[in-house]
This record gives structure tokens, sequence and C-alpha cells, in this order.
């Protein structure tokens, strides 16, 4: 019997109902080893049931009785990184190494949530006028969900629920029904941890499941990350129903490199950041820009580098770099590949053949590497989400900056040079929100928020950090006058006595 991934709804496992399920393979095998409920209309319903009569007395909880689960949380998360990362690897495919540094990243904002109390202190101005106090403070807002893509299946959830249930809110977690299993196994670590039922559930499904989320009249806010035309439908659909929306689009994110630049630093840099996660990551580079004269020496490292990399299933501990997730994005991940001749590029490297013996069923595609690639092919155009690496030759600084300025996505970017002042300026002004100096992929630490700009975000708040707290809760000003003992009439006087 194939084994079936359920959700988790008011604190424990719920069988799906609707009667269908998707499947769930080993990007290693090929071979569906798992189904997974998919939620119908009524199953949200029940979700987001569990998370408001949940909110009824978590919304009104100490911030001590928060912070107490949450460390307890951080603990068990720490204690069971591995298995985790276990199922990381056996559902999306990448190394274990990967898999753990996804969970170590996670934790991080488990532990800024940890650290709540300062984050929701208030405020405070009195005497504006004559005995009159104004302060102000942040409160929840409700129910609130999260729908969080395949490439991070325990990363991105922990970007999203640790900071809504630590400013008092309940959450409903839709997460990618290509990799569930991790999600469960958060939500049931959170349980342990002393977190009460119907606080966080799980509710997995498609697209049924995804606009119950965005037309359910008792969720407040949706958390989003995927692709951009996803992240601008769910926008869209959900500003249109009155909630607070965060929607993390997808990138095309450039390196920059000046002939000034270590080019040994560079190369490591952008093989690293082009193929890591097989690609599989909003943040990769999936474009390196050569200025000047450099660009054959940079492209010679870059292939000396990639060559290398070993290929193969996540749970071998020789492996660098695992499958792609489904065979579909593979086959489409390759088409970019076999059309870049004849849109202009020069293919360096073609993965588009390569195979792993004895796992020839995987989903596997060898590294690839596009030189002399135009800003109006395909390859560059769009998002490929897999591990090719575009590299574009311009001759100026200037150009290479106009260049990366006009594409629609401003995810990331990076520069590689030695010259302080050329890299103040690029931080300046190029149009992102994650810059790089030296540095291939800037994601920001838990305590500074993640977020890009243009195609790459829809609404007004990053992910994490101080935007974060500032998304899941909203501020109220109280305006107060007392009268003053001086004011009282004459008689029974039991305050401290007057000296002036």
């Amino acid at each position: 019997m194939t084994k079936t991934v359920n959700h988790w709804i008011g604190g424990k496992t719920v069988e799906g109902t609707s009667g269908q399920y998707g499947p769930v393979t080993d990007p290693a095998t090929g071979a569906v080893t798992t189904q997974v409920a998919l939620a119908s209309v009524e199953e949200v319903d029940a979700a987001v049931a569990a998370a408001k009569a949940a909110y009824a007395t978590w919304g009104t909880s100490s911030l001590a009785q928060r912070t107490a689960v949450l460390f307890r949380y951080r603990a068990l998360l720490d204690a069971h990184r591995d298995d985790i990362a276990a199922l990381i690897t056996a559902e999306h495919g990448k190394v274990h190494s990967d898999a753990l540094g996804e969970v170590a990243r996670g934790l991080e904002i488990v532990e800024l949530a940890c650290g709540i109390t300062t984050q929701l202190k208030g405020e405070l101005s009195t005497q504006v006028s004559n005995r009159v106090d104004v302060s102000s403070i942040r409160q929840s807002l409700g129910v609130v969900a999260g729908i969080t893509p395949f490439n991070f299946p325990a990363m991105v959830p922990m970007w999203m629920f640790p900071l809504a249930i630590a400013c008092g809110n309940t959450f409903v977690l839709k997460p990618s029904e290509k990799d569930p299993s991790a999600a469960n196994l958060l939500a049931k670590l959170a349980s342990e941890a002393g977190l009460p039922d119907g606080v966080l559930n799980v509710l997995h499904g498609d697209k049924i499941a995804v606009d119950g989320l965005l037309n359910h009249p008792d969720v407040a806010a949706v958390s989003f990350v995927g692709s951009t035309p996803i992240a601008r439908y769910i926008h869209a659909t959900a500003s249109a129903n009155g909630k607070r929306v965060q929607a993390l689009g997808g990138a095309k994110n450039h390196m920059l490199v000046l002939p000034d630049a270590d080019l040994d630093a560079a190369a490591d840099a952008a093989v690293s950041a082009a193929y890591g996660s097989a690609g599989e990551r909003c943040m990769a580079i999936s474009a390196v820009v050569a200025v000047g004269a450099i660009g054959d020496e940079l492209v010679a490292k870059i292939r000396e580098r990639a060559e290398k990399i070993k290929i193969g299933p996540g749970n071998d501990p020789t492996s660098e770099m695992g499958p792609l997730i489904t065979a579909v994005h593979r086959d489409k991940v390759a088409s970019y590949v076999t059309g870049a001749a004849a849109q202009g590029a020069e293919v360096v490297l073609d993965g588009t053949g390569h195979t792993v013996e004895g796992f020839e069923d995987g989903h596997w595609i060898g590294l690839s590497l596009l030189d002399k690639v135009s800003t109006d092919s395909d390859a560059y155009k769009d998002e490929i989400f897999g591990p090719v690496l575009c590299v574009l030759r311009v001759d100026t600084y200037e150009d290479g900056v106009a260049l990366m300025n006009a594409s629609p996505f401003g995810n990331g970017t990076a520069i590689f040079t030695r010259d302080g002042g050329a890299a103040r300026r690029f931080q300046l002004e190029i149009q992102a929100g994650m810059v790089g100096v030296n540095v291939p992929i800037p994601v920001p630490v838990g305590y500074h928020s993640f977020g890009g700009w243009k195609d790459s975000l829809f609404g007004d708040h990053h992910i994490y950090g101080n935007d974060g707290v500032h998304f899941y809760t909203r501020g109220k000003v109280t305006t107060t006058r007392w009268p003053d003992p001086a004011d009282a009439p004459a008689g029974v006087d039991l305050g401290f006595p007057r000296n002036h």
C-alpha cells in the first residue's frame, strides 16, 4: 500500500476526505513513493475553523507563554535536524548537506521569534498636550495563511509561521504538494513543544486549497513564495478580498564581475550560486555579467570548476548536486539549453544528456554553461530554475548596470570587485532588494528582512525580520487624558501628598 501524507488540523493527523491525491516521487529514482491528500473546499474550511477557534485563546496568551513554547520548539528542531533533512532529500532530491543548511536557515527565524518580546514593545509619548499621553501597540491579526514552494519545503514555512504565531496569530500552512512530508513533521514537533491544538495547521492541496484560503473570509493575511505569475495572482486575488498580502515571486539574479575582481573567487562564487541546490532557488545566480576583457578567462575558470561537480542521489554523501524535482521540470530546464545555440549563445557545457549509473530513471540533468548570451534570448529572459548559468558580456560598468536594471526582476544581485567606490555606487544604483558585495547569494540573516523589487515582490512587506513582525501585526494608537488629583473636589484623598 502506498504511503499517504494527510493533513494536520487541530493538533492531529486528519485523513483526507476529498478522494483526490497527488503523487510524490523520489527524484533520484523517478519512483512514486507517496501520495498526498489534496484538500477540498470543506477541508479548507475545517482547517481555518480550527485556527479560528484556537485564536480565541492564543491571541490573548502572554508573551511568556508563547516564547516558552518557541524555545522548546527550537530545541526539538535542533534535535531533529537530520530527520527533517532526510525527508527533504527523499522528496525534493537535494543533497543532505544542502538540506541541513536549509533547516539551519529556518532555525534562524525560530530564534528571532523566541525574542519576540523585544520586537513587540510599543511606544509612549507623555504630555503631548496638557495631561494627554499617546501610546502605540501592535496586535495580532487572527488567522493567517502561508503558501510555500517545493524548493525549500522546511525553510520557507519557517520563514512564516514562527513569527506569525509568536505575534499571537494562528496559522494554516499550505506547502507544496510535491514534497509535503517535512511540513507535517514541523507541525508535529511544534505540538510536542506545547503549541496548543489548532495554532498551526498543515493543509495539503492544489489550486482548490489555494483559492479556498485566498477567498476565505476568516483568513486575514496571506504569505506566499513562488513564481512571479502565481505571486501576481495571489496578490491580486487576496487583496481583492481585503486581505493583507506578501507575495514573493521569481528572479533572474545577476552577478556583475569587474575587471579588477579576483577571478578565482568570482568563479568559485558563480559555480556555487548557480548550481547549488541544482539551481532550484530564487536566489540562485543565473546570469554572470562580465565587464571588459575578462570574459574568456572567467568562463574558462567557471567551466573548469563546473566539470568537477559530482552529481548523484541526495543521500549519497559524495554527491554535490542532486536531481531536479520532477521529470517535467527537468525536460523544461533542458529545453533552454537545447535551444540556446539557435538563439545566438555559445554552449560551453551541455548537461542535458546526463544520467547517473544505477539511477537511470531519476530526474537528472548536468551543469550547463551558456556564454555570449543575448538579452532577447529565452535562456536570459525566463527564470529557468535549474542548473543553467548564462554569461553576458559588456564593455563597461555602466553598461552592466543598465543591462541588469532593464530586467523585470529585482530579487538579488551581486558585484565582485576590489574597488570600494564601485561597490558603494553599485549598491545605490542597482534596482534590486538584496545586494551582495563579493557575496554571491545575499540572503539576509533572520533579523534583517528578505525580499526583492519589481516583479520579484507583490505587496509592501518583505518576509521575516522587522517587516515580518509588522506584516503579522497591526498598529493601534491610544490617546489618553486622566484628571489630575489637583482637580478633585475637596474631601477624602488617599493619594500621595502634594508638595507643590
